[in-house]
Parts: structure tokens; C-alpha cells; sequence
């Protein structure tokens, strides 16, 4: 099928410690059935300067259907199941991913609090397509932002950072390792952050949201850094209905 990268989002001026640059992930050594999703812009956001590691790890196998659009989810024909993981939450209170969300249409994602650009765009985007939702739909809707920066990221700074954007927003945080356990799960590549040579912290993570159904918790779409509001405004009426968009 014929496959084009999307647009990317207009950026944040960065600053000497924010510098933010995308990098590709395809001189990886994938399976076969994953360069479809890779040609659709599953990506590393670097922040902070330096460039992303990718070096390290494998990730599953997903395959997709349709042509890659700016303005739609990707169907993943090869679906991934919802990470079984325990997390802290925004009240510093313990959160079982699957156990909190179960039966809800669920969108994942991983990013951090002092992204300059990409995260607070995706988390917008999210909240302005899902503001015209009716009651009873928000209430069978969850939206999870979990950390890929939990040592900067505290339950704390990050409930303040999500009210900013909606505040029925879930955040979580914990231990790195198991954080990227699970985000290797749903192919998702986060690299730990690290100081760079000039004092910037070096944060990578994917930019994708992975939709999860509310009849079977499997993660069926995929969405890419360049999907507008317009596209979840669209998509998650049906998502919470538990059908595909």
C-alpha cells in the first residue's frame, strides 16, 4: 500500500535546553509486519538536545490497515493488549491500569511535563475533541498520560500540568523500568532522560496514542504526533461506543 509520513506539528521555539528534534526509528532492527506502522511515524521526540538512542530492545510486531492520513487512526489489524501495570497516580494513590479503565474506551500515552511541544499538543488536541462529549460519554472515557520523566514528573507537578489541559485527565508515574516495560508492550520506545553536556535534560519518547476499546481492553488505534483535534472529536464517540472509527 502506498504509505506518506505525516505533517508534523508546528513546534515550540526551543531553547537551549529544550531543543526538540524527531528522529525515525527505521535503521532499527523491527520485525516485518512493523514497517507499515513505522512508515505511519512511530517516533522518537528527543528533548533537551542529543540525539535519541534506539539502539536498544526490541518491539512487538503491529500491523495496520488503510493508508496513513494525518486526519484519522490507523486501524491496527494486529491489536495490542492493555499493559498489566500498577502505577501512582495524581493523589499519589496506587492505579491498576487495567483494573481502573476496564470496560471504558481508554487512550494511552507516554510523554512528560517539560516537553516543549509535542506532548502538550497531543494532550490538547485530546481535550478539545473530547469537550463537546456528553456526560454519560466522559464517563466511559479515560485519557491516561503516563510519564516517561518520573523522576521530574511527580504526582504532584504532574496532576498540576494535566488540570491545565483537562481535569479529568489521568496521570501516572513509578519506577522507569516498569514504565518502559510497558510502553515496549504497545511499541512504544522511551528512553530514560539523561543530562547532556550543556546541563539539558534529554528526554525521548514515542508519540503515538494507542485507542482501546471498552468491550475487550485491546489497543485497536493508533494515532500519529499529527492528528488534529478535529480527528478525536470525529473518532471518540464511536470509540466509546466500542466501535472502530
Amino acid at each position: 500500500m502506498n504509505l506518506r509520513l505525516p505533517v508534523r506539528a508546528p513546534a515550540v521555539e526551543p531553547t537551549a535546553d529544550t531543543a526538540t528534534r524527531t528522529v525515525r526509528a527505521a535503521r532499527r532492527r523491527y520485525p516485518a509486519a512493523l514497517a507499515g506502522a513505522l512508515a505511519l511515524g512511530l517516533a522518537l521526540t528527543a528533548c533537551g538536545g542529543g540525539e535519541a538512542d534506539t539502539s536498544e530492545g526490541e518491539m512487538p510486531a503491529a500491523s495496520v490497515e488503510g493508508a496513513a492520513d494525518r486526519d484519522r487512526g490507523t486501524v491496527l489489524d494486529t491489536p495490542f493488549a492493555k499493559p498489566d501495570i500498577v502505577l501512582t497516580d495524581t493523589d499519589g494513590e496506587p492505579y491498576d491500569l487495567r483494573a481502573e479503565t476496564e470496560g471504558t474506551a481508554t487512550l494511552l500515552y507516554f510523554g512528560y511535563t517539560h516537553c516543549p511541544d509535542i506532548c502538550p499538543l497531543t494532550m490538547s488536541n485530546i481535550a478539545v475533541g473530547a469537550r463537546d462529549l456528553t456526560e454519560e460519554q466522559r464517563e466511559n472515557l479515560r485519557v491516561v498520560m503516563i510519564t516517561s520523566d518520573p523522576e521530574r514528573d511527580t504526582p504532584g507537578s504532574l496532576g498540576e500540568w494535566l488540570r491545565g489541559q483537562d481535569p479529568e485527565f489521568i496521570g501516572l508515574t513509578g519506577d522507569f523500568a516498569e514504565i518502559r516495560e510497558a510502553a515496549r508492550g504497545l511499541g512504544v520506545y522511551i528512553e530514560e532522560p539523561y543530562e547532556d553536556e550543556d546541563g539539558g535534560i534529554v528526554s525521548s519518547h514515542g508519540t503515538q496514542v494507542i485507542a482501546f476499546l471498552p468491550d475487550d481492553d485491546m489497543g485497536r488505534v493508533l494515532y500519529t504526533e499529527g492528528v488534529t483535534h478535529e480527528t478525536f472529536e470525529r473518532d471518540l464517540p464511536k470509540l466509546i461506543a466500542g466501535d472502530l472509527p
